[in-house]
């Protein structure tokens, strides 16, 4: 049964805003990783200034993707939960906590220490089980009837937490070349420093999970054996993270984030060639998971037309507006 142009709106929907949110919330929550790394008060008030206007408004898009899957692919939402119900609570726990770290360590001297700790924490929690959410979907969500048929456990095995650790270094360089293009000083030069130590640990990471897919599933199921034109994409990936390299060696400050941003899109494509047209791999796919026609439209209207307009408005309207160099914060 092929998609309903409703069912293939929605995916693609969902698609774009998880790409988007791991942009966006992947290098605040990457300079939320470095924070921990940073010993100076000064310096760690500058981070969080070149963060402080677009933190919130990136987790928008999480809420978006949520609920679009609740609303039009309510099979997946079950399955997802279903399986992921320990990662989901610990990303928000990370989130809220992030969140409340953020705001209370401006008005708290006693305990700063802690709140600097518990939003570097949150940071890399939310970030790694992200990853490993990511990891065990590759690997395939046992599903009977409709509904998750196995464990609450089974995303600790080796393949997803190797992917959890891996999205915490890609989302820690993506933050790396977000305080390159949005700070100068000392703060820029150490962000600069950091980048080729994350850009070489993350290239291991690949090759370490890259070694664990050869007798695994999430190679063996996957379509890229089928569609050769896809290897495009991790070698385009591959070739970013080396053109990171480069631009952060000729000491630019726009490059290095852009080519971060391409090696996640190219990541995110090519997992795109590899399970489509699965949404659940390998057993749920778009069309058997939609919601009724009726439904599509309706959601279609209520969110397609209002919705998702103005949250795209706003997107681009604070990127624009706190354009530049944070050099005194935010005023």
């Amino acid at each position: 049964m092929d998609a309903s142009n409703l069912a293939l709106f929605w995916a693609g929907v969902i698609a774009v805003a998880i790409a988007v949110y791991v942009v966006l919330d992947g290098f605040d929550l990457g300079v939320g990783i470095l924070f921990g790394l940073e010993r100076g008060e000064a310096e760690r008030t500058r981070m969080m200034d070149s963060i402080a206007p677009f933190w919130d408004g990136n987790e928008t898009w999480l809420v978006l993707i949520g609920a679009s899957l609740y609303a039009a692919f309510p099979v997946v939402y079950a399955v997802f939960l279903g399986a992921f119900y320990l990662p989901v609570l610990l990303l928000l726990f990370g989130l809220i906590f992030r969140g409340v770290a953020f705001e209370f360590r401006l008005h708290s001297r006693r305990l700063r220490r802690f709140w600097d700790w518990g939003f570097c924490l949150g940071s890399v929690t939310a970030a790694f089980v992200q990853g490993a959410a990511v990891g065990a979907m590759m690997r395939g969500i046992p599903v009977a009837g409709g509904q998750f048929a196995g464990s609450a456990f089974d995303w600790l095995a080796p393949f997803p937490l190797l992917t959890g650790v891996g999205l915490v270094l890609g989302y820690a360089l993506l933050g790396a070349g977000w305080l390159v293009l949005k700070t100068d000083g000392a703060l820029q030069a150490r962000a600069r420093r950091q980048i080729p130590a994350l850009a070489a640990a993350l290239l291991v990471v690949l090759a370490l999970a890259f070694g664990l897919t050869l007798d695994h599933s999430a190679l063996a199921h996957g379509h890229l054996r089928e569609r050769r034109w896809g290897l495009a994409f991790p070698l385009l990936g591959v070739a970013a993270l080396g053109a990171v390299l480069l631009f952060t060696r000729r000491r630019h400050d726009l490059m290095p984030f852009v080519m971060t941003v391409l090696f996640f899109l190219c990541s995110f494509l090519t997992l795109g060639v590899m399970y489509w047209p699965y949404m659940v791999p390998y057993s749920i796919t778009v069309a058997s998971a939609a919601a009724p026609a009726t439904s599509l439209s309706f959601l279609f209207w209520g969110a397609g037309v209002v919705v998702l307009p103005v949250i795209a408005i706003y997107t681009v309207a604070v990127y624009w507006i706190f354009r530049g160099k944070a050099r005194k914060g935010y005023e």
